[in-house]
Formats: C-alpha cells, sequence, structure tokens
C-alpha cells in the first residue's frame, strides 16, 4: 500500500511539473507564432495571397456565368436544387450504357 502511494504521489508530482513546463512551452510557441504574424513580410504575403484569392473567385463566378446552370442560378427563375440536377442528369446520361451479364 505504501509503495502504491508513493507511485501515485510521483505521477501526481510529475504531472504537476510537466503542466506547468507545458504550458510555458505552450506560452512561448504562441508568442513567437505572433510575432512571426506581425512581420511585414509575412503580412504582405498574406495580402498577396488575398487578393490572388479574391481573382480567382471571380474568375470561377465569371466562368460559372457562362453556363447553362450558371444562367439559371443568375436569372432567378426560383429553379430549385432538383431542377439544376435533373437538367445536368438528363445531358450526361445521353451515352449509352452497355447491359450487365
Amino acid at each position: 500500500m505504501r509503495g502504491k502511494l508513493w507511485f501515485v504521489g510521483g505521477l501526481a508530482a510529475g504531472f504537476v511539473l510537466g503542466a506547468r513546463a507545458g504550458r510555458e512551452k505552450y506560452e512561448e510557441i504562441v508568442q513567437q507564432a505572433r510575432k512571426m504574424m506581425d512581420h511585414p513580410t509575412v503580412q504582405e504575403a498574406k495580402g498577396t495571397a488575398q487578393a490572388q484569392a479574391n481573382r480567382l473567385v471571380s474568375e470561377g463566378k465569371d466562368r460559372l456565368s457562362h453556363t447553362k446552370i450558371g444562367e439559371k442560378m443568375s436569372t432567378g427563375n426560383g429553379a430549385n436544387s432538383s431542377e439544376l440536377t435533373s437538367s445536368t442528369t438528363s445531358s450526361s446520361s445521353a451515352a449509352p450504357t452497355k447491359p450487365m451479364p
């Protein structure tokens, strides 16, 4: 019984000391990450990436608007997703299928 108490006491002490050391290391990592994110070079790269993402989104929207689905979505004629699905599946089902043996 006495050995078990010493073992449990050792585990508790190790947990407390490890948690403190882990928390300090965690805080240090967070501080370094914040310092890095505030660096002007990182901010510039962030702005460049955001601008490129915005450009790609607008290009994608523009390409989508030139498709049949995009035209249906932009007209606002109340087409729901089942109508859009049926129109796209009807065109893809035109290919003949091979019967299963």
